[in-house]
């Protein structure tokens, strides 16, 4: 199911996101100061290339220093970022098939303004195929 909702993803806004985030980070490293926010958007734009089976959860590490960034990350990206996924999110509600995929939209809006102090992972469901000879 992941890998169909993946792909669907991926060919309904998932690609034009990716792009967005990758723009936002050449940008963010061609100003040399702003490199950190650079990383961060390409972090986030991987995760909203293929965002099925995979979650976004905060660094417990992460202190003022990241929540001075994501002021900065908001003024500077965030928010046409966000208002991206906003109107992606609205336009696909539209459909029944992109029902899940707008909620999925809605979802990333906090992530798109603040990115820093997060972190991206796989989730495992600890399946038949995942089990290690170990166990």
């Amino acid at each position: 199911m992941r890998l169909i909702l993946n792909i669907l993803w991926l060919v309904l806004s998932g690609f034009w996101l990716f792009v967005s985030y990758m723009l936002a980070g050449i940008v963010l490293c061609i100003l040399i100061v702003t490199i950190p926010w650079g990383i961060a958007s390409f972090r986030i734009g991987l995760y909203a290339l293929w965002p099925f089976g995979r979650e976004i959860v905060a660094r417990p590490t992460a202190g003022v220093g990241s929540f001075l960034g994501n002021v900065v990350w908001v003024i500077l990206a965030g928010w046409w970022l966000a208002l991206e996924h906003i109107l992606t999110g609205i336009a696909l509600c539209i459909t029944i098939i992109g029902v899940p995929l707008g909620i999925a939209n809605f979802k990333l809006v906090p992530v798109s303004l603040m990115p820093l102090g997060k972190e991206v992972r796989d989730i495992r469901r600890g399946g038949p195929f995942d089990r290690t000879l170990a166990s």
